[in-house]
């Protein structure tokens, strides 16, 4: 399994961390969504990066065996708005140990409902999802939403 360390973000984070989102956003829309349009995404998602200082956003970021290998997003509202990991690193516990810390924060905050929106055709990180508690509540176009009760 390795090491997973799962940590605020550091500004040298934020090239991994478009690497790691590209590649995992591609392997569950590949096949689903136009490949120019695609490109054009992961073009400006290499152009334009990520700023982890916005008050409104909770960022963390998991290392496996000290190498970058995924991000978490939650909102103080109580939205789950990225999980992503590598694929390489997939089954590795990452995505545990993020979902783990997303909602220890959501928590922290006062949360007792996360709420997320995934791609109906990743039937993957649905269930990922639903192997984590979440249930679906119901459609928005391709997108399936699902809720998660936090203990607090």
């Amino acid at each position: 399994m390795g090491t997973i360390t799962v940590r605020p973000p550091r500004a040298e984070d934020e090239w991994p961390l478009v690497d790691v989102y590209v590649k995992a956003r591609r392997s569950y829309y590949e096949g689903h969504v136009p490949e120019a349009e695609l490109a054009e995404w992961e073009r400006s998602a290499r152009a334009t990066g990520y700023a982890f200082d916005k008050p409104d956003r909770v960022w963390l970021c998991a290392e496996l065996d000290r190498v970058f290998a995924g991000f978490a997003l939650v909102t103080p509202g109580g939205d789950l708005l990225q999980l992503q990991v590598a694929p390489p690193c997939w089954g590795r516990g990452v995505g545990h140990a993020l979902h783990e810390a997303a909602m220890d924060a959501l928590r922290d905050l006062g949360v007792t409902t996360a709420r997320l929106d995934v791609f109906a055709e990743n039937h993957r990180a649905r269930r990922f999802y639903t192997d984590h508690g979440w249930r679906e509540t119901g459609r928005d176009g391709d997108h399936v939403r699902m809720a998660l009760e936090l203990a607090v």
